[in-house]
């Protein structure tokens, strides 16, 4: 069961990408198909980062950064979410053991 919500997550990811960015998309059909869903992951948890600071005018953004903030963490130290785009994004992070402080370093 838990393979089927990685897959969804995955595809929720690379579709995100696909909305958002066109040229992106198609620029990640140039990389090996091994990486693909890892870089549509990182593409998915940024741009959902992005939108509470670009787009969400009539919320409270801090916040929803603030809460963005502590799921993160908590995929990251559960290395389990039920948010799909932080589900991939952790399991991309702790795959490619990608150093934690460039996220906080994102986050900041």
């Amino acid at each position: 069961m838990k393979k089927l919500f990685d897959d969804l997550s995955y595809k929720i990811s690379k579709q995100t990408t696909k909305q958002y960015s066109t040229s992106f998309s198609l620029g990640i059909l140039a990389l090996s198909p091994k990486i693909r869903n890892s870089i549509y992951a990182i593409y998915g948890y940024v741009r959902l980062a992005d939108e509470i600071v670009d787009s969400f005018h009539d919320f409270d953004r801090s916040t929803l950064l603030v809460r963005f903030k502590e799921q993160t963490n908590q995929a990251l130290e559960e290395r389990i979410s039920l948010n799909p785009i932080l589900q991939c994004f952790q399991e991309t992070i702790h795959r490619y053991e990608i150093d934690l402080k460039l996220i906080y370093q994102f986050l900041d």
